[in-house]
């Protein structure tokens, strides 16, 4: 993690952040279902609660509330109930709802979502999405003229319901005085947003906008630089779900990849919500690309886990880079790794090593190295860099990357430390370790085990540990499809 990350959690004054976008609200209706219906062949629902929450820019007005900025939003409800609750949530969220127009030729957009044991069984949208008349969009250019000049970040909120008509965006990316504008953008002509300073579209979003694979050796930078090139932007940000996010700056010499954090995935909805706010929060507090995607990335593996939106607040994105530091301290260079084995050695424990290219983890692996730290108290994971996993596996592999898999093998409880070896075999690391135990798969009987003469000659041992049947790196990437297989 960046130096001091966390820092920007904690500003000095809270930074003052304009959010502008589609307005939406979010109705869960919860219940149960354990029959069909008689008059048609769907599940009866058998209602219980209903649940209303901010949705849309509403929902990022609510995370940079929760995150403690200062938030003024504009937007447009229809002359309804549900715009009565619109309000009502800005302001239990803390963010004054002053600023949210009414248009009496428009409902308030509802999103209702039908939910049975945390599964959506159907949603219902109430809305119209053509753009705002000519009396709604002067009201709402009125509203934000006295603004932008006192606000340090403009965040656009794009869900193509109508709000963003092109004089508003004209304003908002190239009007004069404007500070740093950050876009959560939808459809495929971002160039409508040109001007702003940085896109944070999704996977999907930012193949079809820029016209480039992802799939491809060098596709994701290719596909960033190209929205960058198309909107005039100084960065462009592409969330990869489960897999991070990547951001590269418009010159080409820099550019960021941030793993996701390991989590359980309940709900992605509003994860994009919670990766701008954090990001635009950060920003306006002075930090830099890359410690506001770290903060961003965490902030997201939290929202995650919860169903329905939710407001992440700073200590929960605190615990979740603590968590991960936690982690990170098991990935060592050789020099500090035999630091550590010697003072695990003068405290009494008994090391065991094990190796491997560990690319595509799977339940073999897992039963395979909890085995292992069964031999002793200490277990050390040697794993080949990506030059030496190409020369023993081929071109194709590995999948992962070297600092990946080590991260998830860092992720094991029963890991103790992790490295990396560049050499084709892990001769020099096993004798600079020297460890107690050496373990290798029951499947190298026969192969000759290396590093095994250097370890029993020095008092030590070698065991062959049992190889879950039926899982393999191979056979995954071979029930993965011939396309996976290939990458």
């Amino acid at each position: 993690m960046t130096p001091g990350a966390t820092h920007y959690l904690h500003p000095e004054r809270p930074p003052r952040i304009l959010i502008v976008g589609d307005i939406i609200l979010d109705r869960y209706q919860h219940g149960s279902t354990s029959r069909i219906s008689p008059e048609a062949p769907i599940v009866v629902l058998a209602a219980a609660r209903e649940e209303r929450l901010l949705g849309g820019c509403g929902n990022v007005a609510a995370n940079l509330a929760a995150l403690g900025a200062d938030v003024r939003c504009v937007a447009v409800v229809g002359q309804d109930e549900g715009a009565a609750r619109v309000r009502e949530l800005l302001a239990e969220s803390g963010v004054n709802p002053g600023d949210v127009i009414t248009d009496p030729n428009r409902p308030t957009i509802t999103k209702t979502r039908l939910v049975a044991h945390n599964q959506q069984l159907l949603r219902i949208d109430e809305e119209r999405t053509e753009p705002l008349d000519e009396s709604a969009e002067r009201a709402v250019l009125e509203r934000l003229e006295p603004v932008i000049a006192e606000s340090d970040v403009i965040v656009i909120s794009d869900y193509g319901k109508g709000t963003l008509t092109d004089r508003v965006l004209d304003r908002l990316c190239r009007g004069e005085g404007r500070p740093r504008v950050l876009v959560d953008p939808k459809g495929k002509d971002y160039t409508r947003y040109r001007g702003a300073h940085m896109l944070t579209p999704n996977r999907m979003e930012a193949e079809v906008a820029s016209g480039v694979s992802l799939d491809g050796p060098d596709g994701i930078r290719e596909a960033a630089l190209a929205l960058c090139r198309m909107v005039d932007l100084e960065a462009a940000v592409i969330t990869l779900g489960a897999k991070g996010m990547y951001c590269a700056t418009a010159d080409g010499q820099h550019e960021w990849s941030i793993p996701a954090l390991a989590r359980s995935v309940y709900d992605v909805t509003g994860a994009g919500d919670t990766v701008i706010s954090v990001l635009a929060f950060a920003l306006a507090n002075g930090a830099d690309i890359e410690a506001a995607m770290r903060l961003a990335t965490a902030a997201a593996g939290v929202v995650v886990q919860r169903f329905g939106v939710y407001a992440v607040t700073p200590s929960e994105i605190e615990r979740a880079l603590s968590d991960t530091l936690q982690t990170n301290a098991k990935v060592v260079d050789r020099e500090e790794l035999l630091d550590r084995v010697a003072a695990e050695r003068h405290n009494g424990r008994k090391i065991v090593f094990t190796n491997g290219c560990f690319d595509v983890l799977h339940m073999g692996h897992l039963e395979y190295l909890q085995e292992a730290r069964g031999l002793g108290d200490v277990l050390v994971v040697g794993i080949n860099d990506d030059a030496s996993t190409r020369r023993l596996k081929g071109d194709t592999r590995p999948v992962n990357r070297q600092e990946d898999r080590a991260a998830l093998l860092a992720g094991f409880e029963c890991v103790s430390f992790v490295t990396t070896f560049s050499e084709d075999t892990p001769l020099d690391l096993i004798e600079a370790v020297s460890p107690d135990v050496l373990v290798k798969g029951a499947d190298w009987k026969d192969k000759g085990v290396v590093g095994s003469e250097w370890v029993e000659s020095h008092g030590g041992r070698v065991v062959l540990a049992r190889v879950k049947e039926g899982y393999s790196t191979t056979n995954t990437l071979k029930r993965a499809g011939p396309e996976e297989e290939r990458r």
